[in-house]
């Protein structure tokens, strides 16, 4: 009984100092965030400095729902397209901003980076070309989509070491149904249209012919619009930079420069004395040069706003509000996490922006793949009537596919890039079962029900040839559902949208000549176009969904979302971009919460690199 009480007493002391060093833990947790998220005074610089736009950053539609500084987890930053968009604007006219500097290589996390919003911010960078002020590009080993934004500068500069990684776009499907079959993991699949081919990895070695013939025509047209930019920028024909791609391939500096991609070579030391000189720094200073960065311009808020009028057309204390609601992730069912479009959440938010007399107007930036059918009914019903009592328009990102383009068929207007991955209208179901896996262990199953089809979703067997059917029947009701709403929303007639949904994915460029796109353009075009339709000019405020969390809210978040990024904690190198590769597409299923086990989503091996 002694040792009882001892051990309990022991026990109860232990609890005792983990709940103290916890709760200090906590403070000083709650301490260390408060300063990072206290801003003391804005950002100053020194007249005639460069804006330094540093790559090294992953560019989402959606505000980041809160700043964790060093305590992110990863080693990058988080920037707003809106947020980058809006200060390279403003610099434009910013006395004190004499000129540009890009460098460094953009990070992929997410949906982030992708090829529509990087040609958002390239418009912005022309824009500030445009005005007088100089870009210079110092690149060292850079992908294309780095490249594709620094070539809009005034010179570009190739380190005598650098590297320039625009061998083309690809595609490279991973398929796991030889896995399944060697583990036992039976895999049934049942469609709408005939390039929805988002089951195939499961079933199939390798692409059908459909996929195949898909995935050639989106690339093609992707690809296409990213080298006829190129060439605009750098004064050469399309012809002559696929040459130098071809032959090359890695493009080394001699090639680049002899291809006219680059300007010159140079050391980064060379580059950064002679923006040193340009911006007048004193020869004793420690800086390398007058500057500020594109992240720390973006904060001075009041700044940008008066700077900013003539473009970005908001005016704070405006008559009227005008919602951005950003639809970036998954779509699935129910509020869903962080990085998701919760059905629910998403439906709950635009009926009260519907209901609030304030909001004059709705832009839907939707940078989705799709996901549960319901969930995209659940949003795409609340952009129906929001559009019968206010103008609700569509700011298409880098991806508005399946789910993604259900939630965007009845805006009034449809704006997307010529590089936005669209369409994929089409409906799939995936049904999994473990009965040979867990045979092989000795595991076994037996039923009861009251019903032929009481135990269909069970996953201990193989659906029978009856339960198919009654999931196809579902799935085609699905699709026509689909069809019809496209067909209502778009003025198409049936017989068109019959003939290029089909689950096949589109460019921004080929949706706008068959009608699922209106106009191509970015988010601040779908902002002016609303603003115009809702009688506003220039007179509005805009509010932003989601916003970020308040500061008790993201703690109560913390030890689950302290390294956010799970991609970056897996290492570099072979072994790491496998496993990352393997971690995207296997855990997009845990999205996959639609009750009826229907979705809309496009192809998971449209992964393009």
């Amino acid at each position: 009984m002694k040792n009882f009480f001892t051990s309990l007493l022991g026990a109860f002391a232990a609890m005792v100092i983990f709940s103290v060093g916890a709760s200090l833990l906590f403070v000083g947790i709650l301490g260390a965030i408060i300063a990072l998220n206290t801003e003391t005074k804005d950002p100053s610089f020194e007249r005639g400095s460069y804006l330094v736009f540093d790559l090294a950053s992953n560019i989402t539609d959606a505000p980041p729902l809160i700043d964790f500084g060093p305590f992110g987890g990863a080693n990058h930053a988080t920037l707003q397209l809106r947020s980058v968009t809006r200060a390279i604007r403003a610099a434009k006219t910013d006395d004190r901003i004499s000129g540009l500097v890009i460098t460094g290589s953009l990070v992929q996390a997410g949906y982030g980076s992708g090829l529509a919003a990087l040609k958002e911010v390239r418009a912005a960078l022309m824009d500030f070309k445009a005005g007088g002020k100089p870009i210079t590009a110092y690149l060292e080993s850079v992908s294309t989509k780095d490249y594709y934004l620094a070539s809009v500068a005034s010179e570009m500069v190739l380190d005598p070491y650098g590297l320039i990684l625009m061998p083309g776009l690809a595609s490279e499907p991973m398929f796991f149904a030889g896995m399944f079959e060697k583990y036992g993991i039976g895999v049934q699949v049942s469609r709408a249209g005939k390039y929805k081919s988002f089951g195939e990895p499961f079933t199939r070695k390798d692409m059908s012919r459909e996929s195949r013939e898909e995935t050639e025509k989106l690339l093609g047209d992707l690809w296409g619009s990213i080298v006829a930019d190129l060439a605009e920028a750098r004064g050469l024909t399309p012809e002559a930079i696929q040459a130098v791609v071809d032959a090359e391939g890695l493009i080394r500096p001699e090639a680049a420069k002899l291809g006219k991609l680059v300007d010159r070579i140079a050391y980064r030391d060379q580059v950064i004395a002679e923006i040193r000189a340009k911006t007048g720094a004193a020869a004793g200073e420690k800086i390398a040069f007058k500057q500020i960065s594109v992240a720390s311009y973006a904060k001075i808020s009041k700044d940008v706003a008066d700077l900013v009028k003539p473009r970005d057309v908001s005016t704070p204390g405006g008559r009227g509000r005008i919602a951005i609601v950003y639809a970036e992730g998954d779509i699935v069912d129910g509020d869903g996490d962080i990085g998701d479009v919760g059905g629910i959440k998403f439906a709950r938010e635009i009926r009260r922006l519907r209901q609030d007399a304030n909001v004059k107007a709705i832009v839907l930036r939707v940078n989705s793949p799709g996901g549960s059918a319901s969930a995209s009914e659940n949003i795409g019903r609340e952009v129906q009537l929001a559009q019968k009592s206010k103008p609700v328009i569509v700011s298409m990102g880098s991806y508005a596919a399946s789910g993604g383009y259900w939630i965007s068929a009845y805006a009034d207007r449809i704006f997307a890039e010529a590089t936005t991955v669209t369409g994929s209208i089409g409906v799939f179901g995936l049904q999994f079962d473990v009965q040979k896996l867990a045979n092989n262990v000795g595991i076994t199953f037996d039923s009861v029900k009251t019903g032929r089809y009481a135990d269909m979703l069970t996953i201990s067997r193989p659906k029978t040839d009856a339960e198919l059917e009654v999931t196809q029947r579902m799935i085609d009701w699905t699709y026509g559902e689909f069809l019809r709403k496209v067909s209502e929303g778009r003025n198409l007639s049936p017989a068109v949208v019959a003939e290029i949904a089909q689950g096949r994915v589109w460019s921004g460029l080929e949706a706008k000549k068959l009608g699922l796109v209106d106009e191509l353009g970015g988010l601040d075009s779908a902002v002016q176009f609303a603003a115009e339709k809702a009688g506003l000019g220039r007179n509005f405020r805009i509010v932003e969904f989601p916003q970020k969390k308040e500061l008790a809210e993201a703690l109560a978040e913390l030890m689950d979302k302290f390294a956010p990024d799970a991609q970056a904690r897996v290492g570099a190198g072979l072994v790491g971009e496998v496993t990352r590769r393997f971690q995207k597409e296997i855990s997009a299923l845990k999205n996959f919460n639609d009750p009826r086990g229907i979705y809309a989503r496009m192809p998971l091996e449209l992964a393009i690199r």
